[in-house]
């Protein structure tokens, strides 16, 4: 029998440990009515609930796991978004 994997630390050999998951991170709200929602055009403007500089929140379906700031990296990935985690919940409750 091959120790290799007796060898691993038990995180490791759990086969869950290597799935992928959906992160969604929400940047606000909007309520608009349908008769407003219909009349959207392409350049429209939809205000959110949020301002630039609030907090943005990530959720893995519909549960919140933690809250962080949008940034923009730089280097060989300038422009694309990226998220700073300044709070992360206590995952631990209710699994």
């Amino acid at each position: 029998m091959d120790n290799a994997a007796s060898d691993m630390p038990a995180d490791d050999q759990n086969p869950f440990n290597q799935v992928p998951i959906e992160i969604t991170i929400s940047v606000g709200k909007t309520r608009p009515k349908i008769k407003e929602l219909l009349q959207l055009e392409q350049d429209a403007v939809l205000p959110l609930d949020k301002r630039i500089d609030d907090p943005v929140e990530l959720y893995v379906g519909d549960r919140l796991i933690a809250r962080g700031e949008l940034q923009e990296l730089s280097g060989d990935q300038a422009g694309q978004l990226a998220v700073r985690l300044i709070e992360v919940v206590n995952l631990q409750d209710g699994l």
